[in-house]
């Protein structure tokens, strides 16, 4: 298991032996290190490598470095901070896993954001259990109100069909977007970007992180929004430009935002989004569920025997 990662078990029957355990002997740190000479010297004895999503950066300089490594196995089946071209030249065999069947935990977490800052639930539950005033804030309503979706994949347009559950206005707008995809979900297509963030309620941003969509939304795109409006994000963070979202809460520019994803993770004690105003923040939980996790282990599990078998599968780069 990969430095800054927690074990949260392999998806396999815990009365069964894992098949791989009489030829790898596991090994699980449960600290986070930020620091590349730390991470060399913690991973220099280890074949195999397994790392949650990309928590932990794997660039050439630590590639480099390591060269008893054969198998890095990431969770997910897409990985941009390891480098897999010095990954190929370091003879390091780069795998992945899927992740659950389910509907996307991101999706859940989503709404569990948008939910808790449209009806003050942090605030609220804070002042009930620490004596403070009983009922003092006023919830936004979701019904007739419009959802902007920046994105209408697999997690956007789940997000969309919740949305209208709850009476919602959607509009959905992304740089490829057709009129007859957003039709299919009985969703409106914005005109443009601009018109989405100045017409919505509630944005949320389910893009992938590209040339494209990087700081998609910064400053100008963050003072189209309604005084009034909440943004959500848990895709990337580099999608928008963090220090013209710090100032947007500060100025009280929106009414707040949920983000679950973040420009460093984990986030430093003494970072500027630790102490935001107007944040709902989570430490990127979007993918973090019973069944994603079963999933990601029993896949690593099968990864790893397919690796030692001479075939591997899932391959990434």
């Amino acid at each position: 298991m990969q430095a800054g990662e927690r074990a949260r078990g392999d998806g396999h029957d815990p009365a069964r032996p894992s098949p791989i355990l009489d030829r790898v002997e596991p090994v699980v740190f449960r600290d986070h290190l930020r620091e590349e000479d730390e991470l060399a010297a913690r991973l220099a004895d280890f074949d195999i490598v397994v790392t949650l999503r990309e928590r932990v950066p794997f660039p050439a300089s630590l590639l480099d470095r390591l060269p008893r490594l054969k198998l890095l196995i990431a969770s997910g089946m897409r990985n941009s901070v390891i480098d897999h071209t010095a990954a190929e030249r370091n003879g390091v065999t780069v795998c992945g896993t899927k992740s659950s069947r389910v509907p996307p935990p991101p999706l859940e977490l989503t709404w569990a954001l948008l939910l808790c800052l449209a009806r003050g639930i942090v605030e609220e539950n804070n002042a009930l259990c620490s004596g403070g005033p009983w009922q003092s804030t006023v919830g936004a309503d979701l019904h007739g109100r419009r959802l902007g979706l920046l994105g209408l994949g697999k997690i956007g347009s789940r997000v969309a069909q919740v949305g209208l559950t709850f009476g919602m206005q959607v509009s959905v707008w992304s740089q490829n977007l057709t009129k007859q995809r957003a039709d299919e979900f009985g969703v409106e297509l914005a005109a443009s970007k601009e018109e989405l963030l100045e017409s919505s309620d509630f944005i949320s941003i389910h893009l992938k992180l590209s040339d494209r969509t990087r700081g998609l939304l910064g400053a100008s795109e963050l003072a189209l929004l309604k005084p009034t409006a909440y943004l959500m994000n848990t895709s990337r963070a580099a999608i928008v430009d963090q220090d013209a979202l710090l100032a947007a809460l500060h100025q009280g520019q929106i009414a707040g935002a949920g983000l679950d994803v973040f420009d460093i993770e984990a986030l430093p004690v003494d970072h500027a989004m630790r102490t935001a105003p107007r944040l709902l923040a989570t430490p990127h939980l979007g993918y973090v569920s019973q069944a994603n996790y079963a999933t990601y282990y029993s896949h690593a599990v099968e990864d790893i025997q397919a690796f030692l078998a001479g075939q591997p599968v899932r391959r990434l780069g």
